[in-house]
């Protein structure tokens, strides 16, 4: 019986272990921190062997290969163990890809890949598709595979996923965007992050499809440095060259593959912004592609209800709107949410900088921006970049005193942006988290 180790001990980790005892596997289950109680219960169910609080090498040293949760970097001491013993290291995506013949729509990008994953997974269930939601959203991929039968998954993945995928075959590979992000992950440099972003072409066949924004010149670079055999579906705002998904001078989105034309004005859109606009291009083309009826895609998105943490609408309080953007961990993220608002714009930023350069949202910061509220533990790069460009900076460590600041110097038609273009953990556990206590807050503003 061959030896699987699984490292990690959350939603990814765990499915994967359970489709490897399903499969015939001897598992093994190892986190260095501690596995929350659910995952327990779930692993002794199903009689699977854990440990956490450490790594028994001895025993992980045996597997004949091991499934790598996504948060744990390559630069990891017993990472770098297990590959110089030679002990092949995939990801859990690439373990479930082996055991099912679903089609898979796979969703990458710096930005927009949660909102564009969810709004094409409601195009399909409202169409009637026996689909399934996994990656980064949703439940384990391998849980489901284990478990469960579907025609169709899609699949969000970040850059940390594709890092150990190998052979596994996207069906309609989406890339929306690449901006930096997670330098910190990269040895601070771009094209490494670019390179884990493009693994998601891996294996794609002349049978598949690649959709991508045709304007993102990190895209455009990389494309001209390397092929796909896949049949290439760009989009972009007006109309280009191969273009098959644009808005014409009437305000029309169009949506265009060899089998299928969609219509439909821009207005009707359920998500605003152009962010949003690229999004749902990318999820109409996926839609289209597998054949799904105009009909059912033009009413799918006219009704999505959007993606909590993204420009979600907080509550208004006196007269001041406050908006909920925490899932805004980069310097791009930030861009587009600014890119939407109006003028006298209050700004909450902060948190974990991953090598963050500002100069990308300064001229709508300049523009648009009143006050900036620095949130995070040790603010001074923030501090040390705004503070000339901005009427007010306010340097705070917690969420109850930026939203107290941010109510103090706000006055009636004001906006309130938590957008805070930095990871959550120096204060919160995750951006869920911290988008979830700003909400509360604002709550008791009223």
């Amino acid at each position: 019986m061959k030896s699987l180790v699984i490292l990690g001990g959350g939603e990814s980790g765990v499915g994967a272990a359970i489709l490897g005892k399903t499969k015939g596997f001897n598992v093994f289950l190892s986190d260095s921190g501690n596995i929350p109680e659910r995952y327990r219960t779930q692993l002794d169910e199903e009689g699977i062997e854990w440990e956490q609080g450490g790594h028994t090498m001895d025993r992980i040293l045996t597997a004949d290969e091991v499934v790598k949760s996504p948060g744990i970097p390559p630069t990891a001491p017993v990472v770098q163990e297990i590959v110089a013993k030679g002990i092949p290291v995939i990801s859990e995506i690439e373990l479930a890809g082996r055991y099912t013949d679903a089609r898979m729509v796979c969703i990458t990008g710096s930005n927009g890949k949660t909102t564009t994953t969810l709004l094409t997974y409601h195009i399909l269930k409202d169409a009637g598709v026996n689909v399934g939601l996994a990656g980064n959203v949703g439940r384990s991929l391998a849980l489901q595979v284990a478990r469960e039968h579907h025609d169709v998954y899609v699949i969000e993945l970040s850059s940390f996923q594709l890092e150990n995928m190998y052979d596994f075959h996207a069906n309609i590979a989406v890339m929306l965007n690449i901006t930096p992000d997670h330098l910190d992950r990269y040895e601070y440099e771009m094209q490494n992050y670019i390179n884990a972003k493009f693994r998601i072409l891996n294996n794609l066949t002349p049978c598949d499809a690649f959709i991508y924004w045709q304007d993102d010149p990190v895209i455009k670079r990389q494309l001209e440095r390397i092929s796909t055999d896949a049949t290439r579906f760009p989009f972009a705002e007006h109309k280009e060259e191969e273009t098959c998904a644009w808005v014409d001078e009437e305000e029309m989105l169009n949506v265009e593959t060899s089998r299928q034309k969609l219509r439909m004005p821009r207005a009707e859109l359920s998500l605003n912004g152009l962010h949003n606009l690229y999004n749902s291009m990318a999820a109409a083309l996926s839609a289209c592609i597998l054949d799904i009826d105009k009909e059912n895609i033009r009413q799918a998105l006219s009704d999505f209800e959007g993606v909590e943490h993204r420009l979600e609408p907080a509550g208004t309080v006196n007269g001041v709107r406050y908006i909920n953007d925490s899932k805004a961990t980069n310097v791009n993220s930030t861009w587009y949410a600014l890119e939407s608002m109006p003028r006298d714009t209050v700004l909450i930023l902060g948190g974990k900088d991953k090598g963050n350069d500002y100069n990308e949202i300064l001229p709508l910061v300049k523009e648009k921006v009143k006050a900036v509220i620095c949130m995070g533990k040790d603010n001074t790069k923030l501090l040390d970049f705004f503070t000339a460009h901005v009427p007010a900076i306010y340097d705070t460590h917690s969420i109850d005193e930026a939203v107290e600041t941010a109510a103090r110097i706000t006055t009636a038609g004001d906006t309130v942006l938590l957008s805070p273009c930095c990871a959550s953990f120096d204060l919160f556990k995750s951006y869920e988290d911290r988008g979830r206590q700003f909400k509360e807050r604002v709550a008791r503003l009223k």
